[in-house]
């Protein structure tokens, strides 16, 4: 095993001298001592415009798309953000960028229906038979009640 070199020791040897680096700020002194620290590669920003298009459409996750920069990161030798740090950045680029409007209405005056988008299928206890549901919601707007019925 090597002996650990102190700082001022490692600071000679690359030939830093106390009046020689003076003036210079941090971020120079740090790039002349570790150059591998200054030239490690920087993170691909995803296009969060085309991930929340892509959210828009049924069946897609968040998951889905992270998998799908990375493999595109990769592909291109570039550095892919860790599954937390792109949804974090995908949170605040929503937060930026929602739109919203605000609707007058008196609570309990109407009822907002539809069917769910895609079809769920439950399993007949008796002949093991797939049976295709359609669900029904209705949503108080006001208070956020829902009722969900399958049919």
């Amino acid at each position: 095993m090597r002996p650990l070199v102190s700082t001022l020791q490692y600071a000679t040897a690359k030939g830093l001298k106390w009046d020689s680096v003076r003036d210079w700020t941090e971020k120079e002194v740090a790039e002349k001592l570790l150059p591998s620290v200054a030239a490690r590669q920087t993170y691909k920003m995803p296009d969060y415009g085309y991930v929340h298009r892509e959210m828009q459409k049924s069946g897609v996750r968040l998951n889905l798309l992270w998998l799908e920069y990375c493999e595109q990161c990769r592909s291109v030798g570039e550095l892919p953000y860790k599954s937390t740090q792109f949804n974090k950045y995908y949170a605040d680029y929503v937060h930026k960028t929602k739109a919203t409007m605000h609707l007058e209405h008196k609570p309990g005056d109407v009822i907002q229906v539809d069917w769910a988008g895609q079809t769920a299928h439950i399993v007949d206890t008796d002949t093991g038979e797939l049976i295709k549901e359609y669900l029904f919601v209705a949503v108080l707007p006001y208070s956020g009640y829902s009722y969900v019925e399958a049919f």
